[in-house]
């Protein structure tokens, strides 16, 4: 076994500075819990949503949070801030060691365009390794939604994936699909820490390299140490997950080529380039694809829920059939058109 004790902070987090609250709970959790190692916060908890409150790296924020890492002898990952450079702001994490030394930076690959307006996206992934113990990859919230950025930090070794999030909206139960089957594809653990408040609708999760559940949280202030044991991660990667699947070795010898990840092939994008402007829809929007008229049952027309206590259904909810012919022979069923669903590209 080699244990590894980490604990997620899903905080109550105003728009504005949270490092005195943030402090004040660190320094509460050290006093309950003197046996975490790491500290995880969620993303953007330090200085909130508002780009104007970017600072450059390094900065006041982070010179704070290294006098805390040093001052308890813990890794900590700040979450995240807005880090504000000559020309361009980024969404980046801090991975500050327990002797209060940074010692890597990672900037948000996907911000959550259209709505993170005004922040660039970062170039490079982040692993880093704690001595002893293992090796830890990075992403921030929407990062997580494509698969590519997760199983890059696997293939670069990471066993536990350290994930802040700010989700306030409504797709949070999606993203704990996501971070359950990212878990499990990638065999590793997976921290995924949100805010509450301002800074997130809770529902933190931790899920381990089976796709395992071991601790979801509410949606209320929550301080959660828990223990890893990331030998399960080796040894799902090299018995398979559940003594099944071994994907990261099927990753690894697999000879097909992704033409959808060639920027050049413009074959292969054609659809995507279709899909039109990355934008937020405006009222009224009809771009999406009108369904077909035979997808579609009259307005009114009563559905196989219309069936009365026998079990009948009235006669516009029956599929249609031909009248009989003259002859009294059955008239042949009319000539199914395209399949509704089809297109023809031009």
């Amino acid at each position: 076994m080699k244990p590894f004790a980490i604990a997620g902070m899903q905080l109550h987090l105003s728009e504005s500075s949270n490092l005195g609250h943030m402090k004040a709970r660190l320094d509460h959790l050290m006093h309950l819990f003197p046996w975490v190692q790491m500290v995880v916060f969620s993303e953007l908890a330090a200085q909130g949503p508002s780009l104007k409150h970017a600072e450059p790296l390094p900065g006041p924020t982070e010179t704070a949070m290294r006098g805390w890492a040093s001052t308890h002898g813990v890794w900590i990952i700040s979450g995240s801030m807005f880090e504000r450079t000559a020309h361009k702001i980024y969404n980046t994490l801090s991975v500050i060691a327990p002797n209060g030394h940074v010692v890597g930076r990672y900037r948000k690959l996907f911000p959550f365009r259209p709505y993170e307006i005004g922040v660039e996206s970062g170039k490079e992934f982040l692993v880093f390794d704690v001595p002893d113990v293992g090796r830890f990859g990075v992403s921030i919230c929407y990062d997580i939604w494509f698969p590519e950025t997760s199983r890059t930090l696997a293939a670069m070794g990471a066993e536990v994936l350290l994930h802040p999030s700010m989700t306030t909206t409504i797709d949070r139960g999606v993203e704990l699909a996501i971070a359950k089957a990212t878990a499990a594809t990638n065999q590793c653990y997976v921290m995924d820490i949100n805010g509450v408040g301002a800074g997130g609708n809770g529902r933190s999760i931790i899920v381990g390299p089976a796709g395992d559940v071991w601790h979801e949280a509410g949606q209320a202030e929550e301080l959660i140490p828990l223990e890893l044991d990331l030998d399960r991660v080796r040894r799902s990667r090299e018995f398979g997950l559940r003594g099944l699947g071994q994907q990261l070795k099927s990753f690894r010898d697999c000879t097909v080529k992704f033409p959808v990840y060639d920027l050049a092939d413009t074959e292969a994008r054609a659809y995507l380039r279709s899909l039109g402007p990355l934008e937020k829809p405006a009222r009224g929007s009809t771009r999406v694809i009108a369904p077909s008229p035979n997808d579609v049952p009259p307005l009114g027309a009563p559905s196989q829920d219309d069936a009365d206590a026998s079990g009948n259904v009235s006669h516009t909810s029956q599929p249609a059939v031909a009248p009989p012919a003259p002859d009294g022979k059955p008239a042949a069923s009319p000539t199914p058109g395209p399949h509704p669903t089809h297109r023809e590209v031009s």
